[in-house]
């Protein structure tokens, strides 16, 4: 299927009335089983393994709808700390929601929704990796800005993603640590 019939399935963002707000998505191709892929994005509570922005997770509670993480960002972003409420998790549509609730950061009443869906690249098994959000537009910025620095970030984190994943697809079960990843570079 389309990316365009996944987004308006799974993607319906609901700006809040009156507010500057920007929505968008963004989409991934990676070469990699949906199963790898998603086992990576469901955990909640472990977004350093490949959001290559954080360096610490903390999570208050278990790993359920309204579950909170506290987020250390590394240095590099304009921000420290991010708190983000675990809004949706379904494991059998693999879709997982979250909303930003607190933080040192200018991306207020942030909302995201990311989707992976099977698909075949070159005749494998590979994942369609979706990614949308909604965000107030913070003063003193144009909604062109800040779209374009919200989907730099997303971009960012789908591509780790799919570094990650492809890497485990190579080498399953091998036991080999998969290395930590800095700004989309491995170190």
């Amino acid at each position: 299927m389309e990316a365009a019939h996944y987004i308006r399935r799974h993607h319906r963002h609901n700006p809040i009335p009156g507010r500057h707000q920007c929505a968008s998505a963004v989409v991934k191709h990676i070469s990699a089983p949906v199963d790898i892929v998603w086992s990576l994005v469901r955990r909640f509570d472990e977004p350093q393994k490949y959001k290559p922005f954080v360096s610490r997770c903390t999570m208050h509670g278990d790993l359920h709808i309204g579950s909170v993480r506290e987020v250390n960002v590394k240095s590099g972003l304009p921000a420290t700390t991010s708190t983000e409420r675990l809004e949706l998790l379904d494991d059998k549509e693999h879709i997982l929601g979250i909303k930003i609730v607190g933080g040192d950061h200018r991306l207020k009443n942030y909302s995201s929704i990311l989707t992976v869906h099977p698909e075949v690249i070159e005749g494998r098994p590979g994942t369609l990796a979706v990614e949308s959000f909604v965000v107030d537009i913070p003063d003193g910025n144009t909604k062109e800005e800040t779209c374009y620095f919200v989907k730099a970030l997303i971009n960012c984190n789908l591509k780790s993603l799919a570094d990650v994943s492809e890497r485990m697809a190579v080498c399953p079960g091998s036991g080999i640590k998969i290395p930590e990843i800095a700004y989309g570079v491995p170190v």
